[in-house]
């Protein structure tokens, strides 16, 4: 855990480098937040996707007779569990591209 959080207040070092007005660094908070949080999101879209289809697996193998409904229920479950991680993108794209706070800051 030391190192990660080393990393990563070695890493924004070269984020925040810049001198200049708040818009930069607002811009260099915002590519912060994008990359951690599309992160955070992928990781807990690959755990929650793991234990869907461990789940899945272990139904089936207990009563192949179900093995048809656990399947479409698996990929419905799939689905909306991507959806969230699509819903973290497109929040990531919106600050990094169209962020709402330059408004604020530039007022």
């Amino acid at each position: 855990m030391k190192k990660i959080i080393f990393l990563m207040l070695a890493l924004s070092g070269f984020a925040f480098a810049a001198e200049g007005s708040m818009n930069q660094w607002l811009a260099s908070f915002s590519i912060l937040a994008a990359g951690l949080g599309l992160g955070v999101a992928a990781l807990g879209g690959a755990i929650g996707m793991g234990n869907t289809a461990a789940a899945t697996i272990a139904g089936t193998a207990r009563n192949p007779g179900l093995g048809g409904k656990l399947m479409t229920t698996m990929f419905i479950a799939l689905a909306m569990i991507e959806a969230q991680v699509i819903y973290a993108l497109v929040i990531a794209l919106i600050a990094l591209y169209a962020n709402p706070f330059q408004a604020l800051v530039a007022a």
